[in-house]
């Protein structure tokens, strides 16, 4: 009987745990030896967050620019590495027929996906490691009740981010790829909600970032980070976009 994982191991090959743990470790030590993704990944948002504290875009919402800024800053970092970073080196990895082989080996399709998953998370703890420690020094002091509730939610975007960006890399061309997630990257990141609170756009624009995985990601960030408390809206918006594309990956998306 057929399953994402494989059910019996041959014999003296490493468990299925192990398999998957040594899948996420290459993928992550693949994501970071990439320099185009350390930009994308480390720079980019780091670039960001120095912008936004010292240019007067987020001043009147009540709170300094590095404590606003900062929130949307770690959903941007989510966005880098689970939709455009992913993608993109999925879509290449599918043109090249590593996935095609790889999902014949013991590890199994389900297996590369959940190596995929530690990989993302993996990148993203260093990416808030990183932007934290400099938020810090820039005076950032969230609550610790807002950060151990920011956590979660966050992990949850990279969930939805990853299901989407592999949703898109795994049916149409990589060099399509390439290009919708960088496209994608750009849009979001600069309308789509996640770093600017969607008070900063118009009232038209402000309802359709609302409903954005983006926007949602975003709003959430800022609610526990900053008032530490959960956006329940927000947090369903995200959640079916979860859903939502994860279902559509599982279903659309191609190996080969």
């Amino acid at each position: 009987m057929s399953s994402l994982f494989t059910d019996v191991p041959p014999a003296g090959a490493a468990s299925l745990a192990t398999r998957v743990l040594n899948q996420g470790r290459y993928e992550a030590a693949t994501m970071l030896r990439n320099g185009e993704q350390l930009v994308l990944m480390i720079v980019m948002p780091l670039l960001g967050l120095i912008a936004l504290a010292v240019m007067p875009i987020l001043d009147g919402m009540g709170h300094s620019r590095v404590d606003t800024a900062t929130p949307g800053i770690l959903a941007l970092c989510a966005l880098s590495t689970a939709f455009t970073g992913q993608g993109i080196a999925t879509g290449f990895d599918r043109r090249y027929g590593v996935l095609r082989f790889l999902s014949t080996t013991p590890l199994g399709k389900g297996g590369l996906i959940a190596g995929k998953v530690i990989a993302v998370l993996v990148a993203l703890a260093i990416q808030v490691a990183i932007i934290s420690t400099v938020a810090a020094f820039m005076g950032w002091r969230p609550s610790p009740g807002g950060v151990l509730l920011g956590i979660p939610l966050l992990v949850l975007g990279a969930a939805a981010f990853t299901a989407l960006g592999l949703l898109i890399a795994g049916t149409v061309r990589p060099e399509a790829t390439l290009a919708i997630t960088n496209l994608g990257w750009i849009l979001l990141a600069a309308m789509g909600g996640i770093v600017l609170p969607a008070t900063k756009f118009s009232d038209t624009m402000a309802g359709i970032v609302d409903w954005l995985p983006s926007g949602a990601l975003g709003t959430l960030m800022r609610a526990s980070l900053i008032d530490g408390r959960l956006d329940i809206f927000a947090l369903v918006i995200l959640l079916a976009w979860t859903a939502a594309g994860s279902v559509a990956a599982i279903k659309w998306f191609k190996w080969n």
